[in-house]
């Protein structure tokens, strides 16, 4: 099933996932690298790891013993239009929500 607008906008409001979409804005990180700077279990980063899968806002593969989470940043695309037909949202330049992830994790 695809995902909707509601699941994109559901996945974005936690903030522990937005502070993992930022950390994934660098690279591929394997999940164990993505639970290490919080602190909750690998079961609970596992579940924010699912809701951000669902939402098509992350895929992940397994690479031998490892699994990777990847960034799928088209999957904004959506959202972003659909900001857009407000008029008064412009489109989402990932630079920018690069540095409003950062600004968010910090506060």
């Amino acid at each position: 099933m695809a995902p909707t607008l509601d699941t994109t906008f559901a996945a974005l409001a936690d903030p522990t996932r937005r502070a993992i979409l930022a950390m994934l804005l660098e690279d591929d990180m394997a999940v164990t690298d993505v639970a290490a700077p919080f602190e909750m279990s690998l079961a609970a980063v596992s579940k924010h790891l699912s809701v951000l899968t669902a939402a098509g806002l992350i895929s992940q593969e397994k690479r031998g013993r490892v699994k990777w989470c990847k960034l799928e940043p088209d999957a904004l695309r959506e959202a972003s239009v659909w900001m857009q037909g407000f008029g008064q949202m412009e489109g989402i330049d990932l630079d920018a929500f690069e540095r409003f992830l950062a600004i968010e994790i910090d506060s």
